[in-house]
């Protein structure tokens, strides 16, 4: 991985006024994955729409690392849930086609 790829954790704080502890929260509930190089944290740049989305939930409805953990997983069950749906709606197709 390529370090031109990484963001300064503490950049990123300063860019959406976050606390620092906010990051550690959604790094303590598995929600981020930051990289230390030279004991400084950094986080690549490919998860930064997704931690968009959790400080947004964060700052806007104030939810806490928690919270966002169980919308994210039910947002993905979801996901999950309607692609079954397309899936058997497309099958059922099949067979009214018959």
């Amino acid at each position: 991985m390529k370090q031109n790829d990484l963001i300064h954790v503490e950049k990123l704080c300063e860019h959406y006024k976050i606390e620092l502890n906010f990051i550690d929260a959604l790094l303590s509930n598995g929600l981020i994955e930051i990289q230390i190089i030279e004991q400084v944290k950094f986080i690549h740049q490919d998860t930064i729409g997704e931690l968009e989305k959790m400080i947004r939930l964060h700052n806007e409805l104030n939810v806490n690392a928690e919270g966002i953990d169980v919308i994210l997983n039910l947002l993905e069950k979801e996901m999950k849930l309607r692609e079954e749906v397309i899936r058997l709606k497309n099958k059922l197709r099949l067979y009214e086609n018959d």
